[in-house]
């Protein structure tokens, strides 16, 4: 790709927002027929405590999104990839015991959509954080004593705040992001004093970057992430409660057999596979890597195409490790000791929060992620991995 030719909004992401939706989520007005479900997601969190939930979402409208899709923004279909991705999860995991299948009213739309934005028929990372916020004050930043969350499972400030955690850190990304074009640029005409420079200039993001990442313990405690917030995030691939997985009721395409998709991860946020593409770290090719490539699916189309193109073009490890740019090689290790530093919390958080507790329900397991992975082991071992990549007198 032309060095000319690598413009973030051509990968609807920002140097402001970073992978973060770049219209405001809380201002966006769906069609009046899709009314009935915008209540439904609000009644929500009430509607959890109820023993008749799964009822409840039996009998809400069947709505046609197939023509309706045709007329609707980008924004708008993104929306409603929210409203229902959360009611589809609440069917699936708001009641003791897994179901079979999904009923029409929900299966019908949410395949409708996903198909529509290109990803997969539950709730992805994209509905969960990146276009599951709205402004307090719409002419401040997004930081976080100004963002709040719209959809929600069960409310309460643990879940917020384990949302807005990620939102946060995924705006803060932006102005890291907003250096790839310049930073490839400059690697490729192998310029090391300026892509040192960037780097450097880059430090200090990954810095606030990790402080955010830090704060997570402030506001959502362990156990009630464990038990209030993680149960509904869940997906049906690898997970013993639904076996083969779940039937989407009326889906012609599917034929009555059961899907198995994985559920919403962070290993699904695009800031670190971009970096990886960027800082050219690789990983052996082992199931942690498949599995790695089998989220790649699950990441809206523009943001998976940013990091293909970064991976396809960046040159910047290769200049970094050449003789001769000790001030490359310095900042070069320091982004990639912060991109460690940002995995090892990740690592830490998932040991507290998730493999110290106790059980959790129905496809709960605190030994599996909501991926369907032994994550623990995965995520020390994309750790370890980016570490020893650190260059030293020759490339690593």
């Amino acid at each position: 790709m032309a060095s000319a030719q690598f413009k973030l909004e051509d990968f609807d992401v920002s140097a402001e927002r970073g992978f973060l939706a770049r219209f405001n989520p809380d201002d966006v007005k769906l069609p009046a027929a899709l009314d009935p479900i915008v209540e439904a997601g609000e009644m929500l969190p009430k509607q959890m405590l109820s023993a008749g939930l799964r009822r409840w979402l039996e009998n809400l409208p069947r709505v046609n999104l197939g023509v309706m899709l045709e007329g609707m923004s980008d924004a708008q279909a993104r929306m409603a990839m929210v409203r229902y991705s959360f009611l589809v999860q609440a069917y699936v995991w708001g009641a003791p015991d897994a179901p079979k299948h999904l009923p029409e009213a929900l299966a019908v739309p949410i395949v409708a959509l996903a198909d529509h934005l290109g990803q997969q028929p539950l709730l992805p990372y994209s509905s969960y954080v990146l276009d599951n916020w709205g402004l307090l004050d719409a002419d401040k930043p997004i930081s976080l004593d100004n963002i709040h969350m719209i959809q929600h499972f069960a409310e309460g400030l643990d879940e917020s705040w384990f949302v807005l955690i990620h939102v946060a850190i995924e705006a803060r990304a932006g102005a890291a992001l907003g250096l790839f074009p310049a930073l490839m640029d400059a690697a490729d005409t192998g310029d090391a004093s300026e892509c040192a420079r960037l780097l450097e200039e880059m430090a200090p993001v990954w810095s606030d970057m990790n402080a955010i990442f830090d704060r997570m313990p402030d506001f959502c405690d362990p156990y009630v992430y464990f038990h209030r917030v993680r149960p509904y995030i869940h997906g049906w691939k690898d997970n013993p409660a639904l076996g083969d997985g779940l039937i989407y009721e009326g889906v012609d395409a599917y034929g009555g057999k059961p899907q198995a998709f994985r559920g919403q991860t962070g290993s699904q946020s695009s800031i670190v596979p971009a970096m990886d593409a960027l800082l050219g770290v690789s990983h052996k090719d082992d199931p942690l890597r498949r599995f790695l490539r089998e989220l790649h699916i699950y990441r809206p189309p523009a943001h998976r195409q940013l990091i293909d193109a970064v991976a396809a073009r960046s040159s910047l490890r290769d200049v970094a490790a050449a003789a001769g740019a000790p001030a490359l090689k310095e900042a070069y290790n320091e982004i990639l000791n912060a991109v460690a530093r940002f995995r090892t919390r990740h690592l830490e958080y998932a040991a507290s929060y998730i493999n110290k507790q106790s059980k959790g329900g129905a496809g709960n397991d605190a030994d599996v992620g909501t991926g369907g992975t032994p994550f623990m082991k995965y995520l020390k071992k994309h750790r370890d991995e980016s570490e020893a990549q650190l260059l030293g007198d020759r490339l690593g």
